[in-house]
């Protein structure tokens, strides 16, 4: 007899993450949701200067960053910070369940 695959089904969140940095050529939101990859969630500009990327995440507690023509930026509209493992500060986002 086949085993049956149980489907789960994890809600996820709508995140907009948003920079304004009008003079950068690339710019890339990273942090553990997706491995620290500078390729899965590269933002785009808008005519103002503004980047935005939006991501589907799970309930849980996030540590990013962006990533500005190779140069690490915190989030400035996000006070919430911890230390990490290279003596640099990351910002915190807590995505909430429904």
């Amino acid at each position: 007899m086949a085993k049956q695959k149980t489907k789960t089904n994890i809600k996820r969140r709508k995140v907009v993450f948003s920079l304004n940095a009008p003079e950068a050529k690339r710019v890339a939101v990273m942090g553990d949701f997706n491995e620290w990859s500078d390729t899965k969630h590269p933002m785009k500009k808008n005519e103002n200067g503004d980047w935005q990327k939006i991501a589907m995440l799970p309930a849980g507690r996030y540590e990013y960053r962006f990533l500005v023509d190779g140069q690490w930026w915190n989030d400035p509209k996000n006070d919430q910070t911890c230390w990490n493992c290279f003596g640099t500060q990351n910002n915190i986002l807590d995505v909430r369940a429904k």
